[in-house]
């Protein structure tokens, strides 16, 4: 896994000031803008699996990358329902814990509940940031929207490449440090740094991806 070619690739495209500022621009749109960005960086993701010598998205399918990047979010959002539910039963907890009212009895166990569905939220987000990468690249690669909850197939691909994903997790970080920077430039460079971090990332899952099916043995499936 070439981790530094995440960061370069971009600026390897000729075109790669307009590919990138265009998505910058899409990121001033409230909610859809996003959206767009995050199926496009799912193109990159594509792009790196078919070994695309030019893995830089162009911006040539408006209507797919807003689909796609809604996908994402249903994605995102169905793996993360255990979070969600989690952290509705702490705030159900919470008051029994610190009602001054309830017996000691009660209030430890309240206290007690609480910490371990905390402990279990903080295990299951860690795991989360190894799975959605490769459910993400399991997407790409097919096209199938249903390809990202074959879960036996996603955490085979975890399981395949641990440290391409850990990669992937470490460069998912740098990326979000990336996007921050921009604060220093104001508006303009938030969205240009957002965009560059969307890009690094749609990579880094391309690549962890195509580690993962070489490990396992498997060769990536034309999407039909």
């Amino acid at each position: 896994m070439d981790f530094g070619k995440a960061f370069s690739f971009p600026f390897e495209d000729a075109d790669w000031l307009k590919k990138i500022g265009i998505a910058a621009l899409l990121i001033f749109i409230p909610l859809l803008g996003m959206l767009w960005v995050s199926g496009w960086s799912l193109e990159i993701t594509k792009k790196v699996i078919r070994r695309d010598p030019e893995p830089l998205a162009d911006w040539d399918d408006f209507g797919g990358y807003l689909v796609r990047g809604f996908q994402v979010f249903i994605i995102g959002f169905v793996y993360a329902l255990p979070i969600i539910l989690a952290s509705t039963c702490v705030s159900v907890i919470f008051p029994a814990a610190m009602d001054p009212n309830a017996a000691d009895e009660a209030g430890y166990a309240a206290i007690a509940a609480m910490v371990c569905v905390y402990c279990l939220v903080i295990i299951y987000s860690i795991l989360l940031a190894f799975v959605i990468p490769a459910a993400l690249g399991h997407f790409a690669n097919e096209g199938k929207f249903s390809a990202a909850f074959r879960f036996g197939e996603v955490f085979g691909l975890v399981r395949a490449a641990p440290g391409a994903y850990l990669l992937a997790l470490v460069g998912n970080i740098i990326a979000g440090f990336i996007a921050g920077l921009g604060v220093i430039l104001c508006a303009v460079g938030v969205v240009l740094t957002m965009a560059y971090s969307q890009a690094i990332i749609g990579h880094l899952n391309g690549q962890a991806y195509l580690e993962a099916t070489a490990n396992a043995a498997m060769e990536p499936v034309e999407a039909i």
